[in-house]
C-alpha cells in the first residue's frame, strides 16, 4: 500500500473513450489493461507525468476523477519498476458511475496541466 491514501485516483482517456463510456456505462479497456489484467490509474501527483510519458501530443485527453473509497476493494496500489513507485490498478470493470468528474488536461508543450471540468 502506499504511506498516504489518496482520496481520488485518475483515468487518463481520451475525450472519445469518455464519451463511449458513458454511452455504453463502462470505460473501455487499452491493450495493455488487457494484457495486465486491470485497469491503469494514477493519482493525482502521479497524473500528469503518466500522461506526458504516455499521452505525448494528445489534445483531446481527460484525466477521470474516481473517488477511491467507491472502487478500493478491487484497487492494489502495485510498484511500476520503471517509474518507482506505487500506482493504483483496478482489477475489475471501471463503470462510468464511478467516475465523479472529467477534468481537461490541457497540453503544454512536452507536458500537460490540469484545466478545467469537462
Amino acid at each position: 500500500m502506499i504511506e498516504n491514501t489518496p482520496e481520488f485516483v485518475y483515468r487518463l482517456a481520451s475525450a472519445e473513450e469518455w464519451r463511449q463510456a458513458q454511452e455504453t456505462g463502462a470505460l473501455p479497456r487499452r491493450d495493455i489493461d488487457v494484457k495486465d489484467g486491470y485497469f491503469h490509474l494514477s493519482t493525482r501527483e502521479q497524473a500528469l507525468k503518466t500522461a506526458r510519458l504516455h499521452f505525448a501530443g494528445a489534445t483531446d485527453l481527460v484525466a477521470l476523477e474516481i473517488p477511491l473509497a467507491a472502487i478500493a476493494d478491487k484497487v492494489k496500489f502495485e510498484l511500476a519498476p520503471k517509474r518507482g513507485e506505487a500506482f493504483p490498478h483496478y482489477h475489475g470493470d471501471l463503470l462510468s458511475s464511478h467516475v465523479r468528474k472529467a477534468i481537461r488536461l490541457e497540453p503544454n508543450g512536452a507536458a500537460f496541466s490540469f484545466g478545467g471540468d469537462q
